[in-house]
């Protein structure tokens, strides 16, 4: 499935219009994004997934605003990102929570402090309310009684939980997942993507994840993009992946996913 998005306005959170997006010298350019267009729904999940190099950091970049598209837009709600000025973009940027790929916690700060960090620095709650919110953020997420500990003293998996909690405290409209579970055994990761999933539907905030965790990434998808060479392919479901007649999705699904096409 690919093409012209004509998704209505009322059900998507982000949405890319003939994006392009290129780099290197003139001479020698590599096209990462090629007219891509595509709406991620509000309130779901959309996997982005491709090989290194296929342009899905690129795309977490370009809705963030740190790169602009050569050509096309990125809409957040109903502003295109390339065209806002400093004030507003970083008004924008409130929408989102990002999880990064190494979580990037502070090791200097505790576990309170690293989630406290957003709500010190971007709202002027008093000590007491930000207190509380760490509080219940810390409960929610399985972090009671770690809050005094530092990065160094936790494990892959709670350092991710960390992160998410830090995500989540300015009350995001999305987040986004840069490889969030790099680094982790698969007992864990499993572990991971069930609170993933959780979170994301008792929150009902839109997610956007980044991920070469395939297959097992796909079963938190209500949507599938696959890049590749600068093209794409939205998918709604996992069993349109096999079922597609595209020779490069149809190696994909039996040299990645292990499935047997005819």
């Amino acid at each position: 499935m690919s093409g012209a998005d004509n998704t209505p306005r009322a059900d998507w959170a982000i949405r890319f219009v003939d994006v392009c997006k290129s780099f290197g010298e003139r001479s020698k350019r590599h096209t990462v994004l090629d007219r891509v267009s595509f709406s991620v729904p509000t309130g779901r999940t959309t996997v982005i997934a491709g090989g290194s190099g296929q342009g899905k950091s690129v795309i977490l970049k370009l809705i963030l605003g740190l790169l602009r598209p050569d050509s096309g837009q990125v809409l957040v709600g109903d502003r295109d990102i390339a065209a806002l000025d400093y004030d507003e973009l970083q008004e924008t940027r409130m929408k989102f929570g990002v999880l990064f790929q190494g979580s990037a916690l502070f090791d200097s700060l505790t576990v309170f402090e690293n989630i406290a960090l957003p709500l010190r620095e971007r709202t002027r709650l008093g000590n007491a309310e930000i207190s509380a919110r760490v509080a219940a953020t810390l409960e929610q997420l399985g972090l009671a009684g770690h809050e005094d500990k530092f990065p160094a003293q936790l494990s892959g998996g709670m350092k991710k939980r960390v992160g998410l909690a830090r995500a989540l405290q300015l009350d995001p409209e999305i987040v986004l997942y840069d490889e969030p579970t790099t680094g982790l055994d698969p007992v864990m990761t499993k572990e991971i993507y069930e609170l993933f999933t959780n979170t994301q539907q008792r929150l009902g905030y839109t997610a956007v994840i980044v991920s070469h965790d395939i297959p097992q990434v796909f079963d938190l998808a209500d949507q599938i993009i696959l890049l590749n060479k600068g093209e794409f392919d939205v998918f709604t479901d996992v069993s349109q992946i096999s079922a597609s007649t595209k020779p490069f999705i149809r190696e994909f699904a039996r040299m990645v996913m292990g499935v047997e096409v005819e």
